[in-house]
């Protein structure tokens, strides 16, 4: 069965619709960004999903390896995360 990934762009109210699987996991889901998203907007300032937080904490993950950069996360009042 089929699904539809909606995506919207803010400024432009432009929509693109992904066509994918129901058990599409977030490593895919950045396969579908690069090559279908990434064209059209570049990378998303901030993202709105109604998916739990572990999915998208995959999604950023997955997306800034396949860029080759390293993500660095870090919590308040630890600045040592910064450098």
């Amino acid at each position: 069965m089929n699904i539809y990934i909606f995506v919207m762009d803010r400024f432009s109210e432009m929509c693109v619709l992904i066509s994918c699987k129901k058990t599409t996991m977030g490593q895919d889901v950045v396969h579908l960004f690069f090559s279908h998203i990434w064209v059209h907007f570049g990378l998303p300032t901030s993202i709105v999903s109604d998916r739990d937080s572990r999915f998208l904490g995959t999604f950023w993950t997955c997306l800034w390896e396949n860029m080759d950069m390293r993500l660095k996360r870090s919590t308040s009042f630890h600045p040592q995360t910064d450098v």
